[in-house]
């Protein structure tokens, strides 16, 4: 898409339009490229009104508070829509909390222990949105995203809004697709949580971010877990045995904390340094223990 086309665009809709948005910026780990252009719609309808007023070819990267994300320090050449905060809205009705894809998930966590719901405490843990959630089955403590979710609503390429429930997905460990081909996303949620003791989910979830804390390296730039676990095994644990603990390429470092992040800590680390590390892990536990560790973190653009 060409600058007129996008201030054309830009002039249609009631979101903020920006060009070579620093990645940076908008990623937990700090590092990376720039966006070619980046849009931050005013709500859902705005959203929906920008899909549709979009080519079709125009690459779109759809992004939350970065968690799970590396830009390549040669950019993202399309267009980056920003959705945390801005897809907020968090209700509950009807026994059923309703989230769009922009709220964090440990905001979810707080809101089901406030209205006295249970089962909702291990999204405390999860560094992300609700969007970045359901597209990947995040969990941790014991729980899963999608073990709550009693259905969704999809937004499509073409700006098209439709409801969804779980058997309409393939769903499995850190992953979630639809059974048939298609181009849509998650807009928000309707989770379903038994009732509880308020008191005790707000006492869980203090407990499970005390863990957190005292495992994770949260002090530092990072995105949270790298690798997924592989059946029956750890990633951290394989790490540490291959003695990766602390290794550091440029001015990116396997964490002395936890071995499955990896951590920017002088906030001198290129996007470079930081796939040159995740790479050198994977070959180095392929050829010590003969098993592949799969990223969890995406990892997009263009190297310069």
């Amino acid at each position: 898409m060409d600058l007129s086309e996008m201030n054309h665009l830009a002039q249609s809709l009631r979101g903020e339009l920006r060009f070579n948005e620093p990645m940076a910026r908008h990623v937990t780990w700090r590092a990376g490229g720039a966006a070619a252009r980046a849009y931050v719609p005013a709500d859902l309808d705005d959203l929906a009104a920008f899909l549709r007023a979009t080519r079709l070819d125009e690459p779109l990267l759809f992004v939350g508070l970065g968690s799970n994300l590396l830009v390549r320090d040669g950019g993202f050449d399309g267009t980056v829509v920003f959705l945390h905060a801005v897809l907020g809205r968090l209700t509950f009705a009807d026994g059923l909390i309703y989230a769009e894809a922009g709220v964090a998930s440990p905001k979810v966590a707080r809101f089901a222990a406030n209205h006295a719901l249970a089962g909702a405490e291990f999204l405390a843990g999860i560094p992300g949105t609700v969007g970045g959630a359901l597209a990947m089955n995040a969990g941790c403590y014991g729980g899963e995203t999608w073990a709550i979710v009693e259905r969704v609503l999809m937004l499509d390429r073409r700006g098209n809004l439709q409801e969804r429930r779980a058997e309409d997905f393939g769903i499995g460990y850190r992953h979630v697709g639809l059974r048939e081909a298609s181009d849509e996303l998650f807009a928000a949620a309707w989770f379903r949580l038994p009732p509880g003791d308020g008191v005790a989910a707000r006492t869980r979830i203090r407990e499970l971010l005390e863990k957190r804390i005292a495992s994770q390296p949260l002090q530092l730039p990072n995105a949270g877990s790298v690798f997924r676990n592989p059946p029956d095994e750890h990633a951290a644990r394989l790490i540490e045995s291959a003695g990766l603990k602390g290794l550091r390429l440029g001015g990116a470092q396997v964490s002395e904390k936890h071995a499955n992040f990896i951590v920017n800590p002088d906030r001198r680390a290129t996007a470079a340094d930081i796939e040159a590390l995740i790479e050198r892990v994977q070959a180095t536990v392929r050829e010590r223990f003969g098993i592949e560790l799969v990223r969890e973190v995406r990892i997009v653009g263009e190297r310069p």
